[in-house]
C-alpha cells in the first residue's frame, strides 16, 4: 500500500500520524506490505519504482531487490518492487536516497540509522515466488 507517493516529503507512520519529514522528496513510492511485520513491529516497508502513485494505492509487484537499512538500531529492510529488473540508475538512486535518509535521521536525533546496501532479490522469506502485495 502506497503511504508516501513519489516526490513527497512526509513519511506517515503505521498509526496514521507523521513519522518523519524529509529534507528531500522521496524519489520512490513508499509504503508497506499489509499483514506482515518487521523487527520493529510495523508492516514490512516497500518501495515501488515507477510513476507516482496516489496515497492508498494497492497493487501486486515482484520484489526485485532489498535495501538493507538499520533504523533506530533495528533492522528495517525495504522490499523494492518494480515491473522490470532493477537498473543501475535505480540502484544508484536507492543508495543516494538511503544514505541521505540515514544521515538525516541521525542528525535529527532519531537514533542510530544506517544504509547497508542494495541486494538483488534471490529468494523470499516467505518462500513464495517473489511476488508480494505492495498494498
Amino acid at each position: 500500500m502506497v503511504e508516501v507517493p513519489r516526490f513527497s516529503f512526509v513519511k506517515w507512520g503505521a498509526d496514521g500520524g507523521v513519522d518523519f519529514v524529509s529534507p528531500v522528496p522521496c524519489p520512490f513510492n513508499y509504503g508497506s506490505v499489509p499483514d506482515t511485520a518487521g523487527p520493529d513491529g510495523d508492516p514490512a516497508d516497500v518501495l515501488w519504482l515507477g510513476p507516482r502513485q496516489v496515497r492508498g494505492t494497492r497493487a501486486r509487484r515482484p520484489v526485485v531487490a532489498v535495501v538493507r537499512f538499520v533504523d533506530q538500531g533495528l533492522p528495517d529492510d525495504k522490499w523494492v518492487c518494480a515491473d522490470g529488473p532493477l537498473r543501475r540508475r535505480d540502484r544508484l538512486a536507492l543508495a543516494v536516497f538511503f544514505r541521505a535518509y540515514a544521515f538525516a535521521k541521525r542528525v535529527t536525533g532519531r537514533g542510530p540509522s544506517r544504509f547497508g546496501g542494495v541486494e538483488a532479490a534471490q529468494s523470499t522469506d516467505t518462500g513464495s515466488s517473489g511476488r508480494y502485495s505492495s498494498g
